[in-house]
């Protein structure tokens, strides 16, 4: 990373995220670049963890795209995230089909057992209990949560405080 005389950070994306990007570019027409800009991000996410401004400019300058064209799109997405969470990630469902299974008292015992609010993480930095998911398109297996993108149905007490307790 090098600082210009405006004194704003750079960032310079490494080559593999760089041939990652170049992937999806190939399946879109040359002029259309702007469709790679959501796996772009979730390559550079996939790497530096959560995406700064500095990564949005080098997506941005990438793809030959106004930076502010990146800044949408990875505001708007969930799925991106613009501050610094924790390693792993959890969402928890709690749209109408998993709020009817018990969602809402799961979080709250999540909430308790990791001492922190959705959209915040823990103090060592283990976990993300993201602030909300819409959906996440398993109501038949409901209530449910991803962790890391991983999707755990059918939840229970137990079950939750067993994968959370299993997480690095």
């Amino acid at each position: 990373m090098t600082v210009t005389e405006t004194n704003k950070a750079e960032y310079e994306i490494p080559p593999e995220i760089r041939a990652e990007i170049d992937h999806w570019l190939a399946k879109y027409p040359p002029d259309q670049k702007r469709s790679a800009v959501l796996s772009a991000l979730h390559a550079v996410q996939a790497r530096e963890g959560w995406i700064r401004p500095e990564h949005m400019d080098a997506v941005a300058a990438y793809l030959d795209m106004a930076p502010v064209s990146v800044y949408e799109v990875a505001s708007f997405y969930s799925m991106i995230e613009t501050r610094e969470v924790g390693r792993n990630t959890v969402a928890i469902c709690a749209n109408i089909s998993c709020m009817l299974c018990g969602a809402d008292d799961l979080i709250a015992h999540v909430e308790q057992k990791l001492g922190i609010r959705r959209g915040e993480s823990t103090p060592d930095g283990r976990i993300y209990l993201k602030l909300e998911e819409e959906c996440l398109a398993a109501c038949a297996g409901g209530p449910m949560m991803a962790v890391n993108g991983h999707y755990h149905e059918n939840l229970t007490v137990e079950k939750i405080d067993r994968i959370l307790d299993e997480l690095e």
